[in-house]
């Protein structure tokens, strides 16, 4: 990631922090919209998950400088969404609702660099996490 891009993340979600749970409800409401077979995966306290998603989203954005940093934790959230039964295609999906809901909360704000900017973060975080999906196959023999 670019400098750049880092920080047009960091700002774009201290913007979005001045109203968490406004942007988590949206992004919920958007994500179940799209498929509503994921709502079956959260559980009913929503609100507790929405608060995971805020703080998980947080601790990234104070990393972007040092990613390498959190790819093993990256990783063990990959492993553990594959024991929640979350399946590769639902990456796609979260990717439509996240981008949908950064636009909708970021108005002005949002515009071609910012969209490029967390499509970037997004892709390396997602693909990071399939692959610790794959990784964690267990070996069949044959």
């Amino acid at each position: 990631m670019t400098d750049r891009q880092i920080e047009i993340i960091e700002n774009s979600w201290d913007f979005l922090l001045l109203n968490p749970e406004e942007t988590s409800e949206l992004f919920y409401t958007k994500l179940f919209s799209l498929d509503p077979g994921l709502r079956v995966l959260f559980g009913e306290d929503i609100s507790s998950q929405a608060q995971k998603l805020t703080s998980m989203i947080t601790f990234v954005v104070h990393k972007l400088n040092d990613l390498d940093e959190i790819m093993s934790d990256v990783k063990e959230l990959g492993v553990r969404h594959k024991k929640y039964g979350v399946k590769q295609e639902y990456f796609a999906i979260v990717e439509v609702a996240l981008l949908w809901t950064l636009e909708s909360r970021l108005g002005k704000l949002w515009n071609t660099e910012t969209k490029d900017a967390w499509a970037k973060i997004y892709s390396i975080l997602s693909k990071t996490m399939m692959e610790a999906v794959d990784e964690s196959q267990p070996i069949v023999a044959q």
